[in-house]
C-alpha cells in the first residue's frame, strides 16, 4: 500500500535560507520538520547558502542585503530549474501544531485559484474581522512585513525576481522603489502588479523563532561569547507565538 503523500508535495521544492555558520538555526530548522514527519534530507527541501555580504552597500544594513539578495538567489535559482510552485522559509521559522491538517486543507485553495504569492505566517491586525475561510485574498495595498514563510508560483517567480533586481539596482530612495528590507520590496512589487493574487493563511501557519538576528545590528550581549551563549539558551525558553 502506498503511503499517503505528504500535503507539502505539492510544492516542487522548499528552500531553506540559511548562513552556513547558523548551525544552531540549522539544527532546530530540522527539528521542526520532523515534528511534521520530514528532515532536511527529504529530497523535496533545499538548504539554499544564504548570501553573507562584505557590506551594507546602499541598503539600510548588512543584514538586510544579505536577506535581500538571499531571496532574490532563491527565486533566480527556482527560475534556472523551471520550477513552477516553490515555498521559502527562513532558517528561524517554527510550526504551529495543526501545520500539516491545515496545509492538507488549502490544497484544494491552491489548486483553485491562480494565484501569485502566499503567505503562511500573516497575523491579521486586531479587530480585523473573522475569515471564513483558510486564506484571505490580499489588497495590493496590504503592507505585509514578514518573510518567514512565502510561496511562489508561476510566472510569478521570475516576475518577483526581475523586480528585486531592479529595486536592488537603483538609487536609495527612488520614487519606484530602491534598496530596502524585502518585505518592503515585495510590497512594492505588489503594489506594480495589482493583478497578481496574493493570498494570506487566514490563521497563521508558523511563526518567528525566538533567534539571535543576522538582519540588524547586534546588541552586546549577542557579541560576547560567554553572555552570547547565556542569552541564546534562554531564548529557547521563551515563548515564540504571536497570540
Amino acid at each position: 500500500m502506498l503511503a499517503t503523500p505528504h500535503p507539502l508535495e505539492q510544492f516542487d521544492r522548499i528552500f531553506v535560507i540559511n548562513l552556513a555558520h547558523r548551525t544552531d538555526r540549522r539544527r532546530e530548522m530540522d527539528e521542526q520538520l520532523r515534528r511534521i514527519g520530514l528532515s532536511l534530507e527529504w529530497p523535496r527541501i533545499t538548504v539554499f547558502d544564504a548570501v553573507r555580504p562584505d557590506g551594507p552597500g546602499n541598503f539600510p544594513t548588512l543584514g538586510a542585503r544579505g536577506c535581500f539578495m538571499s531571496h532574490l538567489g532563491v527565486l533566480r535559482e527556482a527560475q534556472r530549474l523551471g520550477l513552477k510552485r516553490v515555498l521559502v522559509w527562513e532558517d528561524d521559522l517554527d510550526f504551529t501544531d495543526d501545520f500539516v491538517q491545515v496545509l492538507e486543507s488549502m490544497r484544494g485553495e491552491f489548486d483553485a485559484q491562480p494565484w501569485s504569492m502566499f503567505y503562511g505566517t500573516y497575523l491579521a491586525p486586531e479587530g480585523a474581522p473573522a475569515p471564513s475561510g483558510l486564506v484571505i485574498r490580499a489588497e495590493p495595498t496590504t503592507r505585509l512585513v514578514n518573510t518567514q514563510f512565502m510561496a511562489f508560483q508561476g510566472d510569478a517567480i521570475a516576475a518577483a525576481a526581475d523586480h528585486l533586481t531592479l529595486m536592488m539596482n537603483r538609487a536609495p530612495g527612488h520614487p519606484e522603489g530602491g534598496p530596502m528590507h524585502v518585505d518592503g520590496a515585495l510590497n512594492w512589487f505588489r503594489r506594480a502588479h495589482p493583478e497578481r493574487l496574493v493570498l494570506l493563511a487566514a490563521e497563521q501557519m508558523g511563526y518567528e523563532r525566538p533567534s539571535r538576528t543576522d538582519v540588524h545590528e547586534l546588541a552586546w550581549y549577542d557579541r560576547v561569547p560567554l553572555v552570547r551563549d547565556v542569552v541564546d539558551g534562554l531564548r529557547k525558553l521563551k515563548p515564540s507565538r504571536v497570540a
